[in-house]
């Protein structure tokens, strides 16, 4: 009875959420959910899923579900209800809450943190409950901590009863796109593209030295780019890797270090970034396509720096890789990379290119006609793979690893990418909606779960059409469970964090948080970013990531474009926010709370603190990345106008990574001398930050007086960036000169471009003033305000390509090189 309240619970969430996303609402016109009302709903069901799946403690039972559980689900789901059945009386008497209402928010939100302590970890709870016993504590709190503090029916009307507190931001991103994009992964997963995407990263890689790490790093980031979770991750492909890692002789703590490392950095790799993507877009006020191309960059880095260092690893262990069960020769091997190549290029033309240009021709039509092509090539597709045997297994207890031919294993599931390419193909041509576009994927991939079984078994005219469709239905019904169970936790998470974002807001916590960051690190940038990653690493401990992301955002990225904006350094806020993102998500791996580094040392059979102080140490090149693109933003393709400018960027920054792990691993092709990494970190830093060692001899901007604003921003291109020195008021009140960087998105007049980002300038005697920054806009973001006075605009100097600086440092790599090819030869 349990189990099937249960399944059914599960089922009726996943149903709900689809119907959500879906156009039909709108079309039939029943079932229209306003934002509010569909966060209720989807807090009600992850209430009740989060009390009947995880146990108060260990030693609770497993065999059935205690009544106290039934109880807390009840009262968890109700207390959410409330505000869907008395949405409109809530509505009508804003900030006036009633007794009731005060006694149904008061008990949501104990309900919910005890929700967060199971489902989540203590971590999570431990917090939200302090933010909560702040904001009754702040009359009796001394110093900078102290606030006037809030009455108990002030502060559960803030917590539940408003879109301020528990039903932000944060839970209306869950409910809008991550459930759809779990679900998508959780779909995927069922029809076998994880281990299609597996098997594909095993069958390239498998024969190089230390081929299965590599595999295992290739496939964590495929893989991660559906799972939504570090965990998840790390589980999915290490079940597979961690063993064939241990078996070609990689140590287990080295096994699982390098499994849990890929594992994480899954989250950062586009399209989804464990769900985080559509938070930043949230947050900062982009689009969610702008998102994926500022990460693609740095993605591409970590990925690439981390597999090097699997193969040093190799290197220094001596390790072979696995053997091959077909040689083609040289050959038909290059004609087949070659075809491979192309087949990738042609295929990534025709998204982008030839099916936009049949949408502009066609209009309308050409939808119909694109979706009629598609289901041609997966009916083609699966008529390819049903002429050919299914791939065998590999079998775990043999000593040596037979490396499956890559061509056999790519055409067992190239139809896994249909629902892919509708994906992107709905988000950054169609430029749907995040929700709308997962709702078509999904639509795509539900409907190549129910079919291929039969259509294969047709295409073989064999086997029982009626058994492959009924196990078509149990795989995609299995598919809306697990999606739901998969997302209870991310939904308390995401409900509990929102819980710390109106304390923020009540009590100005966020201020107290400048002043300490500033008082410790003593006016230092440099110390005061370290500063900022540590407690961002502290805090994001014990956290999935959607709930550390909006923890870390909430906290201390206010803090950050403060700090940052007073020390003369004007930067992008997505690249705060992808600064903030990238530590809270190092936590992961980060001993003694790094849950991945658990769940790796689980399927190693290592210890997990060593696994996770080793995974640490491979995260060092991803804690690098954030402090580069602090400074240097053109590695988020910020302010690059050209085409030979992004293969200079990219170029250098992926020697200067490459040169970077070299340093941290003391080891290029040999093991280095003293000198050589201290070489290759001068080496890296040259590579990364150009600019700097130019900005010496020659600044990058002079200062122009406010009359100059005009002239610059008809000067600056679409998407440039427009410097401003401002004259303003930190948030604790003082006198502070910060420099301001806006994004000049649109077109037009001055003043037009000026008034997208938010900012209306007057003249007030000789000053420029600002007149109004709009609530929510990037001015307003940037911390400007009605009466702050433009001292400035910064004005770009014609001046030597800083890239010219990166001739030296590439010499001295190469005397570093050739030196090691020396020694290696002699030895």
């Amino acid at each position: 009875m349990t189990r099937a309240f249960l399944f059914w619970t599960a089922i009726a969430w996943s149903l709900f959420q689809i119907w959500y996303a879906s156009p039909l609402p709108f079309a039939l016109k029943i079932g229209v959910f306003n934002d509010f009302e569909a966060r209720a709903i989807h807090l009600a069901f992850a209430m009740t899923l989060a009390f009947l799946t995880f146990p108060r403690a260990k030693a609770s039972p497993r065999s059935y579900v205690p009544l106290y559980d039934w109880i807390l689900a009840a009262l968890g789901a109700a207390s959410a209800l409330y505000l869907f059945f008395f949405y409109r009386d809530l509505a009508q008497r804003p900030g006036l809450p009633t007794t009731l209402d005060i006694a149904v928010a008061v008990t949501g939100i104990l309900v919910l943190l005890e929700a967060a302590r199971r489902a989540v970890g203590p971590a999570l709870a431990v917090i939200a409950a302090l933010m909560l016993a702040y904001i009754f504590a702040g009359p009796w709190l001394g110093g900078v901590f102290a606030h006037r503090g809030a009455s108990v029916g002030r502060a559960a009307s803030q917590m539940w009863l408003t879109s301020e507190g528990v039903f932000g931001v944060a839970i209306g991103v869950s409910t809008s796109f991550i459930f759809l994009y779990v679900l998508f992964g959780t779909l995927l997963e069922k029809a076998g593209a994880g281990h299609y995407f597996i098997q594909m990263a095993y069958s390239l890689l498998g024969h190089y030295r230390g081929g299965p790490a590599k595999a295992g790093v290739v496939a964590s980031g495929m893989t991660g780019m559906i799972s939504g979770s570090s965990i998840a991750n790390t589980v999915t492909t290490g079940t597979f890797t961690i063993p064939l890692m241990k078996r070609v002789g990689y140590p287990a703590v080295k096994a699982g270090a390098i499994e849990c490392a890929a594992g994480v950095n899954g989250q950062l790799m586009p399209p989804v970034m464990g769900a985080a993507a559509f938070l930043i877009a949230e947050y900062v006020g982009i689009s969610y396509a702008e998102v994926v191309k500022h990460a693609f960059i740095p993605a591409l880095l970590t990925y690439g720096a981390l597999f090097y260092i699997v193969d040093i690893e190799a290197m220094k262990m001596g390790l072979v890789g696995g053997t091959r069960t077909r040689v083609h020769p040289l050959s038909e091997r290059l004609v087949k990379a070659l075809a491979t190549w192309c087949g990738v290029i042609i295929l990534a033309g025709i998204v982008y290119f030839t099916l936009g240009a049949l949408k502009a021709a066609m209009g309308p039509q050409a939808s119909w006609l694109i979706g009629l092509g598609l289901a041609a090539a997966y009916a083609g597709l699966l008529w390819n793979k049903a002429r050919h045997p299914d791939l065998p297994e590999d079998d775990p207890s043999s000593p040596t690893m037979a490396v499956p031919d890559f061509y056999e294993t790519a055409r067992t599931g190239l139809h896994y990418l249909i629902p892919v390419i509708v994906l992107i193909w709905c988000l950054l041509v169609e430029e749907m909606s995040p929700g709308l576009a997962a709702f078509w994927g999904t639509v795509t991939l539900a409907f190549v779960i129910l079919t291929q079984r039969p259509i294969i078994a047709f295409f073989r005219k064999k086997g029982d059409m009626a058994r492959e469709v009924r196990q078509g239905v149990s795989e995609f019904i299995n598919a809306l469970e697990a999606a739901a169970r998969n997302m209870t936790g991310v939904g308390i998470a995401t409900a509990a964090a929102g819980i710390i974002v109106g304390t923020v807001a009540l009590t100005g916590i966020g201020l107290v948080m400048t002043e300490i960051v500033e008082a410790v690190s003593g006016g230092n940038l440099i110390v005061m970013l370290i500063l900022t990653a540590a407690i961002c690493l502290v805090l994001g401990m014990g956290m999935p990531t959607t709930a550390s992301y909006v923890v870390v955002a909430t906290l201390m990225a206010p803090v950050l474009i403060e700090i940052a904006a007073q020390n003369d350094l004007a930067v992008p806020l997505v690249a705060v926010h992808m600064f903030v993102f990238y530590f809270g998500l190092m936590a992961d791996v980060t001993p003694p709370v790094g849950l991945a580094a658990y769940a790796a040392a689980a399927i190693s059979g290592a210890d997990p603190v060593k696994t996770g102080i080793q995974g640490f140490k491979y995260e060092i090149r991803t804690g690098l990345l954030p402090f580069i693109f602090i400074f240097n933003t053109e590695l988020l393709l910020i302010d690059v106008q050209s085409w030979w400018r992004f293969v200079l960027v990219l170029a250098g920054a992926v020697v200067g990574m490459a040169c970077f792990v070299a340093a941290s691993q003391n080891w290029l092709l040999v093991r280095n001398r003293l000198w050589e990494s201290l070489a290759l970190l001068v080496i890296c830093f040259t590579l990364f930050r150009p600019h700097f060692w130019l900005d010496l001899v020659q600044p990058a901007f002079e200062s122009k007086g406010p009359a100059a604003i005009a002239a610059q921003v008809d000067a600056t291109p679409k998407d440039g960036t427009l410097r401003l020195r401002v004259q303003s008021e930190s948030r604790a009140g003082d006198e502070v000169e910060k420099l301001v960087r806006l994004s000049l998105r649109a077109e037009g007049a001055a003043e037009q471009r000026l008034r997208a980002t938010g900012l209306i300038l007057a003249k007030q005697g000789d000053d420029t003033i600002v007149r109004s920054a709009a609530l929510g806009s990037e001015a307003a973001k940037y911390g400007l305000r009605p009466g702050d006075t433009i001292h400035a605009v910064l004005v770009p100097v014609d001046r030597l390509n800083p890239y010219w600086i990166t001739l030296p440092a590439l010499g001295l790599l190469g005397l570093i090189i050739a030196l090691q090819r020396r020694r290696r030869a002699a030895a």
